[in-house]
This record gives C-alpha cells, sequence and structure tokens, in this order.
C-alpha cells in the first residue's frame, strides 16, 4: 500500500460567496498523527469534511487511502472513523447499546470481544449498563471514539475533540490516542488548542482557508529567527509601540500584560536595552526574560507574513 495516506492537491471549496478553501495542498502519511491548527473559520472542519467525502471540493483533488473520497464514499467509509465537534451517539441507548449500534452500521459481526478491549481500554466498563445522556462530558467523548473504532479503521479522523472536555479528560483522551497511534491507525485531528498540536508529529496552521504553514511543530519553531524575550509590563497598551522602536527588535504580541519581544540577534544586553527604552517612555518592566518560542508566536508570525 501507499505510504501517503491523504493527498489534497489545490483544494477549493466555497460556500456562496465565502471560500473556505483556498487551493489547499498537503498530504499525510499512514501511520502519523496529523494535526489541523487555526482558529474558528480557518477550514480546519472543511478540510475534514472533504476528507472523508462528506463534502465535494469545488476545485482540486483529493485521494485518501488511495480512494476518491465522494466517488468511492461508501468503500472509504469502511476505513475511516469519524468523531465530529457534537456528540452524535444515541443518549436514550447505552454505553454497550451504542458500541453495538455502530458495529452493526459497519456490519462488524463478531464485536463483542472488540467491544470488551475499547471498554476497558477506556475505563468504561463499569458504566456499560449506563445511559449515554447520563455520562460526562469526557465520558461522552470516550464513548464516541469507542463507538468510532468499532469497526477497525485504518484512518481515524476528529474534529476538535476535546473542546468542552474537563482537564483530566483531555489527557486521558490523548493516553487513548498515542495507544491508538502505536497500533498502525493514521490519525488527523483538527484542534484550536496549541498544546494539543504539539504532540502531532506535523501540523498545518490554517487562516481563512489557506495553509500558512505545514511541518513538524519543532521544525516550525527553529525556523523563527533571532531571539524571543518576555517581557511584562505596566500600561501594556502603551508599550506595543514603545517597545517596537528598541533597536533590534522585529516584531511585538502582546498577550494580556505580557509582552513576546523577537529580537534579530541574540543581545547580551537585551533585558537592559528592553527596560532602558520602557523607562525612558515612563513605563515600568516587572519581568523581561528570554523565553522559547511556541506554536502561538509562530502561527501570529506566518499570519502577519500572509497579510503584509
Amino acid at each position: 500500500m501507499a505510504a501517503i495516506a491523504i493527498a489534497l492537491d489545490r483544494i477549493t471549496k466555497r460556500y456562496a460567496d465565502t471560500i473556505a478553501l483556498r487551493d489547499l495542498t498537503l498530504s499525510i502519511d499512514r501511520g502519523e498523527m496529523f494535526g489541523l491548527i487555526g482558529p474558528d473559520g480557518a477550514g480546519k472542519t472543511t478540510t475534514i469534511r472533504v476528507i472523508c467525502g462528506l463534502l465535494r471540493a469545488d476545485g482540486g483533488s483529493a485521494r485518501v487511502l488511495d480512494l476518491d473520497p465522494v466517488r468511492r464514499h461508501g468503500r472509504l467509509t469502511e476505513s475511516v472513523g469519524y468523531l465530529s465537534q457534537r456528540f452524535s451517539l444515541y443518549g436514550d441507548l447505552s454505553v454497550d447499546e451504542n458500541i453495538a449500534f455502530f458495529a452493526e452500521i459497519h456490519g462488524v459481526g463478531d464485536y463483542h470481544a472488540r467491544r470488551d478491549r475499547l471498554l476497558d481500554m477506556t475505563q468504561l466498563t463499569k458504566f456499560r449498563a449506563r445511559l449515554a445522556d447520563r455520562l460526562s462530558g469526557g465520558m461522552k467523548q470516550k464513548l464516541a471514539l469507542a463507538c468510532t473504532l468499532i469497526h477497525e479503521p485504518a484512518l481515524l479522523v476528529l474534529d476538535e475533540p476535546t473542546t468542552g472536555v474537563d482537564p483530566v479528560s483531555r489527557r486521558e483522551f490523548w493516553m487513548l490516542l498515542s495507544e491508538f497511534l502505536s497500533q498502525g491507525i493514521t490519525i488527523v485531528m483538527a484542534t484550536p488548542y496549541l498544546d494539543e498540536a504539539e504532540r502531532c508529529a506535523r501540523v498545518a496552521l490554517l487562516s481563512e482557508g489557506r495553509l500558512l504553514a505545514v511541518d513538524r511543530p519543532d521544525a516550525l519553531r527553529a525556523a523563527l529567527p533571532g531571539s524571543l524575550y518576555e517581557v511584562i509590563v505596566s500600561d501594556h497598551r502603551r508599550a506595543q509601540a514603545v517597545l517596537a522602536r528598541v533597536p533590534g527588535v522585529t516584531d511585538v504580541q502582546m498577550f494580556g500584560e505580557r509582552a513576546h519581544v523577537r529580537m534579530d540577534r541574540a543581545e547580551r544586553d537585551a533585558a537592559s536595552l528592553i527596560a532602558s527604552h520602557l523607562a525612558q517612555a515612563g513605563l515600568e518592566a516587572t519581568g523581561i526574560r528570554p523565553t522559547a518560542t511556541s506554536l502561538e508566536d509562530v502561527f501570529i508570525a506566518r499570519l502577519n507574513e500572509a497579510t503584509s
């Protein structure tokens, strides 16, 4: 089988006057965990629906597991598990009954042993008789994941699966994904959480349907030039303009009272240089320190490049 699980070539999708995807080209390897990253309206969900064959692109071509996702949609569903943003199971059915229902939809005959393994992995065994409506948000997502995996798909597609889920449940959900990844399943996930993106082998940064960058998270961070400093400063509304005028500063991004200041070179006296310019403007820095570049820094920098 080909080493590429998903190949999108110049995909364009429009909704009336809105262009949701603009010439999107990317490929995803088999056995890879791949993240689609971006804010609401970036095109993440549309990309996932094109991959799953739920939407026909207006331009370009798509191949998923060596199949056309629209023309061979029925065949593709045998090998794809799709978990949408909303809880889409049956609240008046028990945990066991939900999994059985999805097994029968996919034509899985002897699913009982597989169901027991999934219940054990998701820690839902003792809740198997409980109605889905009576589960917590995190438990519902784990049940949805079990239903999605009952037919042993080669590709798992997740659309913001941990939105609204508590931190403990998010961590447990990611432990499950890591285990399934070790079994060779290809996982594609759309998420607005950049800490989750760090767990992916590669990520695609999307904004308004455009691909800003695609690479490993560490490679994207390393590609930003210069040195980054975190500055905590009073009157942050005035601070951005002052910091932008410091010699050597190439970019300033504000995160509340914290500023991320990028310099074009590593300045040995960067802290004192920054503090001096702030003091001259009547502003006090309560903290200045070197800091590691985050994916959020990368995303903002790429977005600025695309719109400049």
